[in-house]
């Protein structure tokens, strides 16, 4: 079996996300600095951005909001038909 992972405090985790942020590269860049692995680098960022996203980012808001959406361009589609058809109704009767 593997060994186990070692256990880093939340402040040199921090620094990690923090040093990727500030100065970019790579992970493994920011890995060979600081001694750990490229692939628990690139955890604690994603981790740190999806704690940092908002609620309304989560897909299930997302597809809801799709869904109320497509329903309003739908019933907008439907009044603005309605409206070129009465228009043209009027028009036909003034002439």
């Amino acid at each position: 079996m593997g060994h186990p992972s070692p256990k880093y405090p939340a402040e040199s985790r921090q620094q990690a996300v923090r040093l990727y942020r500030e100065r970019g590269g790579t992970y493994a860049g920011i890995a060979g600095e600081l001694g750990c692995d490229a692939g628990s680098i690139s955890d604690r960022v994603k981790r740190a951005d999806a704690a940092q996203a908002s609620p309304e980012d989560s897909p299930f808001e997302v597809a809801g909001e799709n869904r109320r959406l497509r329903r309003e361009v739908g019933r907008l589609r439907r009044e603005n038909e309605m409206l070129l058809e009465a228009s043209a109704f009027l028009a036909g009767r003034r002439l």
